[in-house]
């Protein structure tokens, strides 16, 4: 029963805390990260710029940049246990057992190699193919991320392709090795709205075809409700809140979720209601806060939770939020109970 289990957690994080040391200090990009993902799950993470989203998925493959360092915690992807890997065990899994799509595919993609050729090196590299085979492999990908006259498209370079055409490339790409997981970061940021639906949707089909978990990081709400089944809600490189689509979106518990989902434009409502932003500035990273991240912008702000971070509320088994007010409620429910 057990291994039956491993075989279907697929990622692992606990208590992840990395941060950079620059010129200026620390920056305590991440503190305290849990993240779980089962095979063939999709996990949206979402949050304002900054909040340590693409550096949680960047680090579950071993790309943390200069001067990033990983302090504590452990992250096991694929029964790997990634912090104490090599540089060189790590090549063996990416892009084979891992892969990533970037936000804009024109920075991704090399400016001066052939589409045919920038497809056959991930083949190449990570399988036993022959040349040729490579080219039929990477022909069978292109005609798979639905790109049309795929032995045309061969012999294109990045720049004779559009945003959407180059993004699919950067997808087939990702896809060369049939991974176990495939981040997006960000994969529609650099796209028009409709090839953005066009590229979410190829995600999702290629994700029953393949049966390969998603993570998507993305600060797009609506991204994540139609595809996600669990979302992570992040700020000041902390998981604030975490529970399934449902829960995040009709059961929001934290402030900062409620305030995320406030600003979501809707069709549904019968007047025109104003928008209602999130006050202040983001958290400085080289000097947070001692209690909770999000107190200075909070409107239900308290005095202890400028002080201490609030430990972990449970709503169910997958539903879970960081915030002072839910103690509160709970204490007074209890209260009233006893």
């Amino acid at each position: 029963m057990a291994e039956g289990q491993n075989v279907r957690k697929l990622v692992d994080i606990k208590n992840e805390r990395l941060s950079f040391f620059t010129p200026a200090g620390e920056v305590k990009a991440l503190n305290d990260v849990p993240i779980m993902l089962n095979e063939g799950e999709v996990l949206g993470i979402v949050g304002e710029s900054g909040s340590g989203k693409s550096v949680t998925a960047y680090s579950l493959m071993g790309l943390t940049a200069h001067p990033g360092k990983l302090l504590d915690g452990t992250l096991w992807f694929n029964g790997h246990q990634i912090e104490t890997m090599t540089e060189k065990e790590m090549r063996k899994i990416r892009g084979n057992e891992v892969s990533i799509i970037f936000q804009d595919p024109m920075t991704s993609l090399n400016p001066v190699y052939t589409i045919g050729n920038q497809i056959e090196e991930v083949i190449l590299l990570h399988t036993d193919k022959k040349k040729k085979e490579a080219y039929e492999r990477a022909k069978e990908l292109l005609d798979l991320v639905g790109i049309n006259e795929p032995e045309k498209r061969l012999k294109q370079y990045p720049h004779e392709l559009s945003g959407g055409m180059r993004q699919r490339v950067m997808i087939a790409i990702a896809l060369a090795c049939e991974p176990k997981l495939l981040i997006a970061d960000e994969p529609t940021t650099a796209l028009d709205v409709t090839i953005q639906a066009q590229i979410l949707e190829l995600m999702m089909k290629l994700k029953e075809k393949l049966g390969m978990a998603i993570i998507m990081i993305t600060h797009d709400l609506g991204v994540v409700a139609s595809m996600c089944e669990k979302i992570a809600v992040m700020y000041a490189g902390k998981i604030i809140e975490y529970g399934t689509t449902d829960d995040i979106f009709y059961h929001p518990k934290h402030q900062y979720t409620k305030g995320l989902i406030r600003s979501i434009p809707r069709l549904d409502t019968k007047e025109h209601e104003r928008l209602v932003p999130i006050e202040g500035t983001p958290v400085d990273m080289l000097n947070p806060p001692k209690g909770c991240p999000f107190a200075p912008r909070c409107e239900e702000c308290m005095k202890i939770c400028l002080r201490e971070m609030p430990p972990v509320t449970n709503f169910g088994d997958t539903h879970y939020t960081q915030c002072w007010l839910n103690q509160k409620e709970e204490m007074e429910g209890g209260a009233e109970n006893g």
